[in-house]
């Protein structure tokens, strides 16, 4: 089943792209994780997690996040082999030039400041390049 992973530790955040997905039948499975650590955990099938397989075809991440954040996250996820294709879109607060700077460095496919809202973003190419991944069909 195609899956998309959302890391976000708010739970609001976390509500509102579940909402999105059912608005638009996003047909990926939305699995969740507080923090990069449940995150990797999930990826990597360790701490007693069970690995998302296949690999979510997006992941959508939080960059403040306690006990691992984003960045620390993305640093993690690009040394690993099996992992660093995934494509990452950012989804956060931060306008900072510095934070979108730092994630283009890390390789990520967009970044969106939240609220996630396909109809009305900031980050309009963004967020529709990302609907279009989303909305694909499988091959």
């Amino acid at each position: 089943m195609r899956s998309v992973l959302l890391v976000e530790d708010d739970f609001f955040d976390t509500m509102t792209v579940q909402k999105s997905f059912e608005k638009f039948n996003v047909p990926h499975k939305l699995y969740t994780a507080f923090n990069g650590i449940e995150a990797l955990d999930l990826l990597l099938g360790r701490n007693g997690a069970e690995a998302i397989r296949p690999l979510p075809e997006v992941i959508l991440l939080d960059l403040n996040m306690p006990k691992m954040n984003g960045f620390e996250f993305l640093g993690e996820l690009r040394t690993q082999p099996e992992l660093r294709q995934v494509p990452v879109y950012i989804t956060t607060t931060s306008e900072m030039d510095i934070d979108r700077l730092q994630a283009e460095n890390l390789d990520v496919q967009g970044y969106i400041v939240k609220p996630i809202d396909f109809e009305n973003t900031r980050d309009m190419v963004d967020s529709m390049n990302l609907l279009e991944v989303l909305l694909k069909s499988e091959d």
